[in-house]
């Protein structure tokens, strides 16, 4: 395994639910690139933290609970003319989960369902670009599928 850099890396969105919560169904989706992405953060599972404090012994017994599929805080330049960013406009006034799905430089894929939360606009100071952080949470469907990984070979 070699580590690699982020440049390459695209999101894309689609207003689409896949058939299947798998690599096929998603991929059998019509997507949309968010163009013009400087930072898309991090994500992935995170498990709530359960403590027992039993008065037998001082240890603490700590158990996994819940688990929330997280938020990516995403950081792009602001293109009122692309189609990508129109579309997660358009999403964070809706109530529904959209599609996304995250390719890496070297083919590796991440397909989530999310709702987008926020779109805000940043005009910053006169040496800045005008900017958009766009937040995402990231959810599961009712069978616990959550981000779907799909490796390239």
């Amino acid at each position: 395994m070699t580590v690699r850099s982020s440049a390459g890396t695209t999101i894309k969105i689609s207003a689409s639910q896949p058939a299947t919560y798998d690599g096929s169904g998603y991929a059998a989706l019509t997507m949309t690139t968010i163009g013009e992405v400087t930072d898309l953060g991090e994500f992935g599972r995170e498990f709530n933290l359960i403590t027992h404090n039993p008065i037998g012994n001082r240890g603490t017994v700590k158990l996994k609970g819940s688990f929330n599929e997280g938020s990516i805080s995403m950081q792009l330049g602001l293109d009122t003319d692309d189609a990508g960013q129109i579309l997660a406009k358009a999403a964070s006034l809706s109530d529904n989960d959209y599609s996304f799905k995250i390719t890496t430089q070297n083919g590796d894929a991440y397909y989530f369902q999310a709702k987008v939360m926020s779109f805000k606009v940043g005009v910053g100071s006169v040496d800045s670009v005008t900017s958009a952080t766009i937040a995402l949470e990231l959810t599961t469907n009712s069978a616990g599928v959550g981000i779907v990984e799909v490796l390239s070979a």
